[in-house]
């Protein structure tokens, strides 16, 4: 692979040298010269308004037909189905209808066979299903066996499954056997509508950056969604004949022999509390200046039903527990009403609670962040404000 300036259009303008990040490009003589710097990000072939740069020697794309279809993982833990793989199965309902191809589900896991049937209510036309002893727990080194072997028979295009702390685990072990790219805790998913792939956003740089990724030479496209981030949404009733729209897959357990053993399971200490379960969330941040504080939104919080939640910088402060954190670093909600208290609103804090159904915020900074994805902003200061907001709920006024 190689990058090339063509001399004779080249008018050495300097965009291409404004724009490497790895100071790889230098005018000299009037033309574009690219040295050992240069590490192929392609940053400088999109600004040069002469289409002076492009690099050679790059693979030519394979042939994909074989692949077709969307698949989603549909995620259990004993016989129950987590939330994630529905909202996957919504997500990836619209990425099937934008590529004209069937919506499939998989799911492995001991004792689930009827529990996943709820995936047909959000839309899903198929359900891959291994339901067997051998998956009893959670074992990444088993499961990984059995997703690798239903992905190379039924070849999806498309695979996605939840950035949870088990799909963090399995999912890139499934990837490196494939072969294939993974873009790991994506906050968005959508297809390009002229080349037919799939576009796939994650936060980079500490969150400062969204980066938006293809799988250029490898199928299937593979992608791992956070939690909550999607909506999950109901659009039809569980059919009453799916025998043909289950495939039960029969295996050998025998294949299925791992060198782990799982000795038992313990609840975590401390603080049970999932604030994920809650219709309304008020958080705090730096701004609230101390834990004492927090007794004020926990009154609100009260007052409405709700929970308390928090930003990193008051957890890191020590003012409330992580329980609570919301965040790229902490739990990513959707709560119905997302009231921001003192939280200025960095992309960290934003990624975890951007597609809550109404924010409120409440800050003194004007130009503080929050109040570009806020539905509702208060400028002014929390103590007086948050006081005057129990006080109007509590005397049957509405919130908003």
């Amino acid at each position: 692979m190689e990058i090339i300036v063509n001399k004779s259009t080249c008018t050495g303008c300097s965009l291409c040298r404004l724009s490497c990040l790895y100071d790889a490009i230098e005018i000299i003589d009037g033309i574009a010269k690219i040295n050992e710097n240069c590490v192929f990000c392609g940053a400088c072939i999109d600004v040069c308004k002469s289409d002076s740069i492009e690099i050679t020697g790059l693979k030519e794309e394979k042939d994909f037909s074989d692949y077709r279809g969307v698949f989603v993982y549909l995620e259990t833990h004993g016989a129950a189905v987590s939330d994630i793989g529905l909202e996957l199965a919504s997500e990836g309902r619209k990425l099937a209808d934008s590529l004209g191809v069937p919506l499939s589900a998989v799911a492995i896991g001991s004792g689930i066979n009827k529990n996943s049937e709820i995936i047909f209510q959000y839309g899903a036309d198929n359900l891959y299903l291994i339901d067997s002893p051998v998956f009893e727990h959670n074992i990444d080194d088993i499961y990984s066996k059995a997703l690798v072997q239903i992905i190379s028979k039924y070849k999806p295009e498309i695979f996605l499954a939840g950035a949870t702390s088990f799909g963090r685990t399995l999912i890139p072990k499934v990837a490196a056997i494939l072969k294939t790219g993974l873009t790991a805790d994506c906050t968005g998913l959508t297809i390009d509508s002229e080349k037919k792939i799939l576009l796939q956003t994650r936060p980079t740089f500490g969150g400062n950056i969204l980066a938006t990724i293809i799988t250029r030479n490898a199928r299937p496209q593979m992608a791992t969604v956070r939690p909550h981030v999607m909506e999950k949404k109901k659009i039809n009733d569980i059919p009453g004949n799916l025998e043909d729209r289950i495939i039960r897959i029969e295996i050998n357990e025998k294949n299925f022999k791992t060198k782990y053993k799982m000795l038992g399971t313990e609840t975590e200490k401390g603080e049970k509390i999932n604030i994920t379960d809650y219709d309304v969330i008020v958080s705090g941040g730096r701004g609230l200046g101390s834990s004492e504080k927090f007794e004020l939104l926990r009154e609100l919080a009260d007052t409405l039903g709700g929970v308390i939640g928090a930003s990193r910088a008051a957890v890191d402060s020590g003012w409330i527990s992580y329980p609570h954190q919301v965040g790229q670093t902490g739990k990513t909600v959707n709560p119905k009403i997302y009231i921001a208290c003192g939280i200025s609103g960095a992309i960290q804090h934003l990624a975890g609670m951007q597609t809550s159904d109404i924010i409120i915020a409440v800050n003194k900074d004007a130009s503080a962040p929050i109040f570009k994805v806020a539905n509702y902003g208060i400028v002014g200061d929390l103590f007086e404000i948050i006081p005057m907001l129990i006080k109007r709920i509590k005397n049957g006024k509405p919130l908003i």
